[in-house]
């Protein structure tokens, strides 16, 4: 694993489960649960991470591995269930939610998916959750480019040639943790040798890097009160939805970008949430981190988390809608280059050279330390803009699941899909009681802009 993916393997705890997810909503009946099984056992072979399970290295002296699952069986991942009447979205929540709420089985590969029976308006869905670990936002879509199809006819299903390779003995393990320890210096040493080669290129970069550390060290030292917090184990989610092509329009006619208006909006829903608890938000801005992909495009389709991170101020503050658009396309650009992203990237990078049994410590104690450097994470992953199937049955919508952790009580995860969005909005069941005024307020700030 990278110290990223083992990171978020590290940070598990009975209430901070680290899987994303997603709920994917299909028209027509819904297929059989053998007809389930049968297509995803044929296409996981493009995905074989999801038939591996982890396996800690002794002492902790390498970071967690991957390896087949000698016992795996698809029915221990998917599941089967139902809707009662009437099998409205507010109960496919509730579902998603209880479901989100379970931590995974660490003794099998880190996914589930829910085949979910009556759903009104003869639809049908499918609940997703897959350890942060495996995957982040951009190979998440990856994945559904593999499962579900871009033409109504189903693919027929293919025999998998899978088998499951010897699973490796303790001393396997260490000795294979032994040669990484020996690789990474001298990744290292050719890495420096590559800047020696281009050092004007090397030492431009270097200063952003640098002012980009200094940025975040900047964000870190002002703490965040507002929305943080301690955190329960009990999740629930809200979504709310918007029409692509008129964010589009917005962003057209009042600038910024389609993740600029995004923002936008999630910070009038902010407001919204605010003013309805009786805080002021005269002045008041709310700290998000909005993860930033660093996957480049000959990386599509491969696993585990390329992921920096910038951390912006939603200004709530701001009554008028425009105004609010400006204020944060204009913090963004300037975040943009000021290097924040690569000082993250920086961090992520220096982590190679911890011994693993201080980076495994230090993700314990992080996990129980209150962080308050910000309040929230919004993320953007654009999905597929053309339909998509899965056994004959066209996807109507997708939202997706966020996860919560170290203090943050709500997250918020965007994904576009065939000219819609929909933005799925996880909060602490316990302690955030009126996460649909948020939802709500997300979709009002969408049509004042609009």
């Amino acid at each position: 694993m990278s110290p990223l993916d083992a990171w978020f393997l590290h940070l598990e705890r009975a209430s901070q489960q680290l899987h994303i997810g997603s709920a994917l909503i299909f028209e027509g009946p819904a297929p059989t649960y053998v007809d389930l099984c049968a297509v995803v056992v044929a296409r996981l072979d493009g995905v074989p991470r999801y038939r591996q399970r982890f396996r800690r290295v002794p002492l902790a002296l390498g970071r967690p591995v991957w390896v087949d699952d000698v016992h795996f069986r698809v029915e221990h991942h998917l599941r089967h269930t139902a809707l009662p009447s009437p099998g409205s979205d507010a109960q496919l929540r509730t579902l998603a939610g209880r479901v989100m709420s379970q931590p995974l089985d660490p003794e099998r590969p880190l996914w589930e998916t829910w085949l979910v029976e009556g759903l009104s308006g003869n639809r049908w869905a499918l609940i997703n959750k897959t350890h942060h670990a495996m995957m982040d936002g951009i190979s998440g879509t990856d994945i559904m480019g593999v499962l579900l199809d871009r033409r109504r006819r189903t693919r027929r299903p293919t025999a998998s040639s899978w088998r499951a390779a010897a699973e490796p003995s303790r001393g396997q393990l260490v000795a294979g943790a032994l040669v990484d320890a020996l690789r990474s210096p001298a990744d290292q040493v050719r890495a420096a040798a590559g800047a020696v080669t281009t050092p004007t290129r090397a030492v431009r970069e270097a200063a952003v890097r640098l002012w980009g550390l200094a940025e975040i060290g900047g964000k870190a030292a002002r703490l965040e009160t507002v929305l943080d917090g301690p955190i329960g184990p009990h999740r629930s989610w809200a979504w709310a939805r918007a029409d692509l092509a008129e964010v589009k329009r917005i962003k057209n006619t009042l600038g910024g970008t389609v993740n600029d208006v995004f923002l936008a909006a999630i910070t009038g829903g902010f407001r919204t949430l605010l003013q309805s608890r009786g805080e002021t938000v005269t002045g008041r801005t709310i700290r998000t981190l909005v993860p930033v992909s660093v996957r480049r495009s000959h990386e599509h389709g491969t696993l585990g988390n390329q992921v920096s991170a910038v951390f912006a101020d939603l200004p709530v503050g701001i009554a008028d809608p425009a105004q609010r658009l400006a204020a944060v396309t204009a913090q963004l650009s300037s975040l943009k280059g000021r290097g924040m992203a690569l000082g993250v990237e920086s961090m992520l990078e220096a982590a190679e050279l911890f011994p693993p049994t201080l980076f495994a410590l230090g993700a314990r104690l992080a996990a129980r330390m209150p962080q308050r450097s910000f309040s929230t994470v919004t993320t953007n992953v654009p999905g597929p803009q053309v339909p998509m199937y899965l056994l004959g049955n066209r996807m109507l919508e997708m939202f997706p699941y966020i996860p919560l952790a170290v203090s943050l009580r709500i997250t918020i995860g965007i994904m576009s899909y065939d000219g819609r969005v929909g933005f799925g909005i996880t909060g602490d069941a316990d302690r955030v009681p009126d996460l649909e005024v948020l939802s709500q307020g997300i979709e009002s700030a969408m049509a004042e802009l609009a």
